[in-house]
């Protein structure tokens, strides 16, 4: 029968020989659990930004909106990416950002931390958003857009929770 007796360094480590095998960081269940939240994260993006963008194309079909200050609602439809870029070319926009979804399941396996997650959850939902538009909604790969401020394009749910997921991933990096 062996012991479990703590070797050198620390007065609770044990021999991993003895207990059985040891876990290492970013094992499975651990990837399994980051890939869980993250794809509630995403789900939650996905369900108010196609919420959203049912309630712009049903109420805002009159015309715009003033909200307050700058902000008014106003329908358009982007067949592009970013800053419009990429319209008229709907196949290669949707290859594009399928392969994006694709890669981006697979970082958020390996990235560990809280805000590291919440930013891949961001991501995730904000680019599922877009692409639900281009694959599912009848407007010839166009995504739904309608927060206007007058002094940037207009944009949607789906492109807020990128920016914001972007901006966390930076704000990490810049705290290490």
């Amino acid at each position: 029968m062996s012991e479990n007796r703590p070797t050198g360094g620390s007065p609770t480590a044990t021999r991993a020989t003895e207990v059985g095998p040891s876990i290492p960081t970013g094992d499975r269940p651990s990837a399994r659990r980051r890939l869980l939240v993250v794809a509630a994260i995403a789900a939650v993006v996905v369900a108010v930004d196609q919420s959203t963008k049912s309630l712009a194309q049903h109420y805002l079909r009159s015309g715009p909106v003033h909200v307050v200050g700058p902000l008014s609602l106003r329908l358009t439809y982007n067949s592009g990416v970013a800053f419009s870029i990429g319209q008229g070319h709907p196949a290669i926009v949707v290859g594009v950002a399928a392969g994006l979804v694709v890669l981006l399941l697979w970082v958020a396996t390996r990235m560990a931390g809280t805000a590291n997650t919440v930013a891949m959850g961001l991501l995730l939902g904000g680019a599922l958003g877009n692409l639900s538009d281009r694959l599912f909604r009848p407007l010839g790969g166009a995504v739904v857009d309608f927060l206007s401020t007058g002094f940037w394009p207009t944009f949607n749910v789906a492109d807020s929770c990128i920016v914001l997921g972007c901006a966390l991933l930076v704000l990490g990096m810049l705290r290490r």
